[in-house]
């Protein structure tokens, strides 16, 4: 078996505009079929970087996904995950969900939640695949937000 193509490690701050541009190339397709920006292509990612949880996928020298995490009232948070579309198909995402499931996990929270808008319908086909339940809709003006969560199992 060939070895991981990529490493996994927390993001610093000279990681930020990487990020962003991994935010955008991985969400700006749905720009026609939502009729507006993605939050993810607009985050303040040394904010993130600073305030939050973020990991890298990097591969040689570029990042090739991004995972924002958080702690909020409501659990623990995957907020972005982003995987450029070169990489996706390629486990990066699943790794970067496992991690965050992990993470979850270690820091003493028995789920992990997260949200994408209700016109995302392939994220939301392949979070409910992997254990995902869809819990609660909110509507704004411009989106709708699907929030799902997972329980998961000590290891």
């Amino acid at each position: 078996m060939s070895a991981v193509p990529w490493t996994l490690r927390r993001a610093d701050i000279t990681d930020a505009p990487a990020i962003g541009e991994c935010a955008v190339e991985a969400f700006r397709h749905y720009i026609p079929r939502l009729g507006l920006t993605p939050i993810p292509m607009t985050k303040d990612y040394g904010a993130a970087i600073a305030n939050a949880q973020v990991w890298v996928a990097q591969q040689q020298e570029r990042i090739v996904a991004a995972l924002v995490l958080d702690v909020t009232d409501e659990g623990f948070l995957i907020d972005v995950i982003a995987v450029r579309p070169a990489q996706q198909g390629t486990g990066v995402g699943r790794a970067l969900l496992e991690l965050a499931e992990h993470e979850a996990l270690r820091q003493g929270h028995d789920s992990v939640y997260l949200f994408t808008n209700e016109k995302m319908t392939e994220n939301r086909a392949l979070y409910e695949r992997i254990g995902y339940v869809e819990y609660k809709r909110l509507a704004f003006a411009e989106r709708t937000r699907v929030f799902l969560r997972k329980q998961l199992r000590k290891r």
